[in-house]
């Protein structure tokens, strides 16, 4: 498998929970896909650069994940057609 991180950002004008429910129905992506999701780290709401959507802030989350490249085109698909995120960004690193 593969390592990737994935950045994804949430609007923040959903209420905590669903925020919450959103990270977590993006990490059973992977999981469903056979994936591992090796550590996961919330950055919380943090000011956009430029508004996006007509929202100014973002609830920012990365996830460090094992996967094969289907589990990731389908993360991708899933988050380009979920109204909770903003943005997303898929990163392959480097193999040690």
């Amino acid at each position: 498998m593969t390592k990737y991180e994935i950045m994804f950002i949430v609007k923040t004008t959903m209420e905590t929970e669903k925020i919450k429910k959103t990270i977590d129905s993006m990490k059973k992506i992977v999981t469903d896909g056979k994936g591992k999701v090796v550590e996961t780290k919330e950055m919380g709401e943090r000011k956009l650069a430029y508004p996006i959507k007509k929202e100014l802030n973002g609830y920012y989350c990365v996830l460090k994940v094992e996967a094969t490249p289907e589990v990731i085109s389908e993360f991708d698909r899933k988050a380009q057609l979920s109204e909770a995120i903003l943005r997303h960004l898929i990163i392959k690193l480097d193999e040690e």
